[in-house]
């Protein structure tokens, strides 16, 4: 028995840390691999005849591998151990690279993609249950915001190769083995952090992270309505974001005429803007409260943004600048449709997740994530498809800029559905059957 005397102590900071730094920069590693498309699109199209539809499949897969790997929830991940399912995941991340790199071939490069997918999902399981062995209290909502952060920071980076690794984007290939060089650095991370948890353990108390639930589908009827306008909210928010962000290089080359370098700079101010805004916008939610209401205005900021860089016109030209990466001249409506597009990012999942668990019981908040996250990757898996054939069927390419046209209007009334949804979660929870979205700490504090 282990009484107060031979208890373990808890970790030390540098411990904590250490861990919270390496599980990061695999989680790098997976959303840089991932986003390595973005900036080759068009080269797949003009060097190897791709069509709009193939390079949607290549995101869609994706989607369709993550499904089927939430359906087994944490289970293998229980069964190895997160030490274990970091180095193994990650793994899987680089050999997925790799067999994208490797050919042009369309059910290769396909087979790797869905392979990322299988690998990259449990792996953010894997890190999310890391985290929550190593940080306690107040200090695991920090270290779950600094491990999004620098997660984020590998899609900025990956637009951020079309300038300081410019000379790559000759052909469709070498961005792509560069990406197979970040998940490398992503699997030694891993492996550093299972030295790290294997040093720990029987040294300092670990203590034991929640279990990730299995999912049970027959669940789905047994949660709240305010718990399913959150879903549909989370599966048209990221179903518009995702698809959007995904084709956004290539949409200014074709659309707006910038060269790669300036549509990377350009694209890249979304995540970065919400590397930098979205823990100010949780400090400052969990102080007011207002959640169902900052969802809806998330929502309704972001309905008229796609038409915006359809059909208004380009702007000036302004300057912008980025240490260690480089400066560009950017038209201003497109810069401040992706500022106001990531601060959107910021607002809209720093508000929805935390939300599910005031409305959900803590012993099923397991599944209520997996539910939501399977509802998400199904949006995700459906939407790009759907844009890319209409941008196929419709011809969009530089000299057809109109084509573009309808998988913007479909956007547009994504972004209105969401608006809908929270909007009802607005009407829900200001009402007698409301969980207390809408109260900030101190109301909390005092009972209200």
């Amino acid at each position: 028995m282990t009484g107060p005397d031979t208890a373990l102590p808890r970790p030390t900071p540098t411990q904590r840390w250490l861990a919270l730094v390496f599980v990061s920069l695999a989680m790098f590693g997976n959303y840089y691999v991932y986003d390595a498309l973005g900036p080759i699109i068009d080269l797949l199209r003009e060097q190897e005849g791709f069509s709009y539809v193939q390079t949607g499949w290549l995101y869609n897969i994706y989607s369709l591998a993550a499904v089927l790997v939430l359906l087994f929830g944490g289970y293998v991940i229980d069964r190895w151990g997160t030490k274990l399912a970091i180095v193994v995941f990650s793994t899987i991340c680089l050999l997925a690279a790799a067999v994208t790199a490797s050919t042009a071939q369309f059910e290769v490069m396909l087979a790797g993609r869905f392979l990322l997918g299988l690998g990259a999902e449990p792996l953010i399981v894997a890190a999310t249950a890391v985290l929550a062995k190593w940080f306690k209290g107040r200090e695991l909502s920090f270290a779950f915001g600094i491990n999004l952060s620098i997660a984020r920071l590998g899609s900025a980076s990956t637009d951020w190769s079309t300038s300081f690794a410019a000379p790559l984007y000759e052909n469709w290939q070498d961005p792509l083995w560069l990406a197979t060089g970040v998940a490398a650095i992503g699997v030694t991370a891993a492996m550093l952090y299972w030295f790290s948890e294997k040093r720990a353990e029987g040294r300092v108390d670990l203590g034991a992270p929640p279990a990730t639930d299995k999912l049970d589908l027959r669940q789905m009827y047994a949660f709240s309505p305010s718990f399913w306008y959150i879903v549909g909210l989370c599966v048209v928010f990221y179903a518009t974001v995702f698809p959007f962000r995904a084709f956004a290089i290539d949409y200014f080359q074709q659309a707006h005429g910038l060269d790669r370098s300036t549509a990377g700079m350009l694209s890249s101010f979304l995540p970065l803007a919400a590397i930098i805004v979205t823990p100010l916008f949780g400090l400052w939610v969990d102080r007011v409260g207002r959640r169902s209401l900052f969802m809806a205005a998330g929502s309704l900021a972001m309905l008229p943004l796609f038409l915006a860089v359809t059909y208004l016109p380009p702007g000036p030209a302004v300057g912008v600048w980025l240490p260690f990466i480089g400066s560009a001249q950017v038209p201003l409506t497109l810069l401040t449709v992706m500022l106001l597009l990531g601060g959107v990012f910021s607002l809209i999942p720093a508000v929805m997740w935390p939300s599910v668990a005031y409305i959900v019981r803590e012993n099923r908040l397991g599944a209520a994530y997996s539910m939501m996250t399977l509802c998400q990757q199904v949006g995700v898996f459906l939407v790009p498809l759907a844009v890319t054939t209409m941008n196929q069927v419709n011809t969009a390419g530089p000299e057809n800029t109109g084509g573009y046209a309808p998988g913007m209007w479909f956007y547009t009334v994504l972004a209105a559905l969401g608006l809908f949804f929270s909007w009802r979660l607005w009407q829900v929870e200001r009402g007698p059957g409301g969980h207390g979205l809408e109260r900030g700490a101190k109301a909390m504090a005092a009972g209200g």
